[in-house]
């Protein structure tokens, strides 16, 4: 019955709908000649290119097309008129798993149209570049014994405003990683007396306020949003923006030279002592707890249920910092492509790669023990397939994956 109501709750948590990009009237459609998507190492692709206004094929279409292994530099391109509004594009193949990416870029009345299409090569053979530190576990269990000694010190502040007569909504915060400093985020309880299952929900990349996810709770879940900055959550927008643009400017880029420094170990802590905080309701079950996040927070939901044993279940939509040292070894690396433009200088690279290793999504995938639910697509771009790979094939609790092949950095409703 456990096992039920966890996978049940992954379920449940899967179907909120994930960001999508809008529609736009000229539509470049790219698609690889396999149904699936899929080649085995040494086959070659066709991609078929049709360029449409109102689904109708345009004629005398400029494109431009480029052919490339996932995120790595263009090997193969040319400049051509569609006369009849489509084409096949030889794409070549791999020898190794991997991806081969098409993107089509088409120019109409003066804009810029893009489609791509991205042919997996036995992904589930895919290895990741990340290795396992010795004292990777030491690492972090210290870290974890040093912030529980750290009085949460919980603060809550009701919000009638977004409050209801099925659910309380409150902004949270609890001291984290060092005294004074605080983690924020919105909790949402039923109203009616009783134990609930909870959901933690950590966030995508960016800095922002949050809103709390009342629909789940007025179902009878206790819901926690976090926020990662260490700041209030319930601010006007425009103080976000000017943190994101100052202060807090490509924070996910901070202090990698310094193993203790790095921007995202006070936010894996933090992660945790979110869920300190859950298992400290009187209105908690007890045992129901799922974590779940898109991108930089599918990384943090992987990261959370890996380094507490109280996680049961975890939902991780295309998750971002797998395989970081990706690009050093001539291979797509995971959000934020650390080492994309290799501009640092060796002492400072050699000092970053190795503590990546400590960061790294993939050794925290190898450490997931309970059931997951994963969902990504091949044409993304953000968190690039390969590195999410990498860490899924490591994986060896429950998994389930639904892959949106033609997905980019997002998800459709089903």
């Amino acid at each position: 019955m456990k096992t039920k109501l966890i996978i049940y709750l992954l379920l449940f948590f899967s179907l909120p709908l994930m960001a999508q990009p809008a529609q736009r009237m000229i539509k470049v459609r790219v698609v690889p000649n396999h149904n699936d998507w899929k080649y085995n190492p040494g086959e070659k692709v066709k991609f078929d290119v049709q360029v449409t206004r109102n689904s109708i094929p345009l004629e005398n279409v400029e494109i431009r097309y480029e052919i490339s292994y996932d995120m790595m530099p263009t090997h193969q391109e040319e400049t051509l008129t569609l006369k009849k509004g489509s084409i096949t594009i030889e794409g070549g193949s791999m020898q190794s798993p991997g991806f081969l990416r098409c993107r089509v870029f088409a120019t109409y009345e003066g804009n810029r149209y893009e489609g791509r299409a991205t042919a997996a090569f036995a992904p589930e053979k895919i290895k990741p570049i990340a290795d396992l530190p010795e004292d990777f576990s030491a690492f972090w269990e210290k870290a974890k014994a040093e912030n529980a000694k750290i009085p949460m010190d919980t603060q809550l502040r009701f919000l009638p405003e977004r409050s209801s007569e099925k659910v309380k909504v409150y902004e949270l915060s609890v001291q984290n990683y060092r005294h004074g400093s605080r983690l924020y985020g919105i909790l949402c309880v039923p109203q009616a007396p009783g134990k609930y299952p909870a959901k933690l929900q950590v966030p995508g990349a960016g800095v922002r306020p949050y809103n709390g996810n009342t629909g789940e709770a007025e179902k009878g879940v206790i819901t926690l949003e976090i926020g990662i900055h260490g700041i209030p959550v319930t601010m006007d927008n425009y103080i976000y923006s000017n943190l994101a643009a100052g202060a807090l400017n490509g924070y996910q880029y901070s202090n990698w030279d310094n193993q203790d420094q790095v921007y995202y170990k006070r936010v894996y802590l933090g992660c945790v002592r979110a869920v300190d905080y859950i298992f400290s309701m009187p209105e908690f079950d007890g045992e129901n707890l799922v974590v779940q996040g898109g991108s930089q927070g599918g990384a943090l939901a992987i990261v959370t249920a890996a380094l507490d044993p109280r996680v049961k279940g975890l939902v991780s939509f295309y998750p971002a910092l797998c395989d970081l040292n990706g690009y050093l070894h001539q291979r797509a690396g995971g959000w934020p492509h650390l080492f994309k433009d290799k501009k640092d200088s060796p002492e400072v690279l050699k000092k970053k790669t190795e503590n990546t290793r400590y960061y790294d999504v993939v050794n925290f995938a190898r450490m997931v023990r309970v059931p997951g639910f994963y969902s990504f697509g091949y044409n993304d771009m953000v968190c690039p397939p390969t590195s999410m790979y990498a860490a899924y094939n490591v994986i060896t609790a429950p998994k389930t994956l639904l892959l949106m092949e033609e997905a980019e950095h997002f998800g459709y409703p089903e």
